[in-house]
């Protein structure tokens, strides 16, 4: 699995590795297909807006190239907080819940309130004004009161996939 690749450096990949896959909204190539430990639940992916898919994404590339069965939920962040709870069964039967947020990262809080599974919170650098590349998503999900958040560093969907991985195995 590498992470952050352009398509450039797929090219250049998939040239010495024919059977390198490119999944263009991870920037992901994944050389590898099976996994011998698998999951024994299933890890949900929430996105609190659109351009945080790509970093969801990663995460879900990372948990799934690692052999866990793999939902998502993209665009659901708390200034439309009736699209998180439409999907309220499928949050609660989750297993380990990886939440991807920019701006102030409020979301990972409402998720954690809501389930009694780990959620890793992924703060991303995407926001604007006071969004500080991210740092006020960190903060917020640092800080948060919410029980079992735990959280990774700013786009670190790579980590995040990995950590949900390891815990969906116990």
């Amino acid at each position: 699995l590498a992470t952050r690749a352009s398509p450039d450096v797929f090219k250049v990949v998939s040239e010495r590795l024919p059977a390198a896959r490119y999944h263009e909204d991870a920037r992901t190539i994944v050389v590898q297909t099976e996994w011998r430990d698998r999951g024994r639940g299933e890890i949900l992916i929430i996105s609190a807006g659109t351009s945080d898919i790509p970093i969801a994404q990663e995460a879900a590339v990372t948990a799934e190239v690692m052999g866990n069965q793999v939902e998502r939920i993209f665009d659901v962040g708390v200034a439309g907080i009736h699209r998180l709870f439409a999907h309220k069964e499928t949050i609660l039967k989750a297993s380990v819940l990886i939440v991807v947020a920019g701006m102030e990262g409020a979301l990972a809080s409402v998720v954690g309130g809501l389930v009694s599974r780990p959620v890793i919170a992924v703060p991303t650098s995407i926001g604007y004004g006071a969004s500080f590349d991210g740092l006020a998503a960190l903060l917020g999900m640092l800080t948060s009161c919410a029980s079992g958040v735990t959280v990774v560093n700013i786009d670190n969907g790579f980590g995040a996939g990995y950590a949900a991985s390891l815990m969906n195995r116990k």
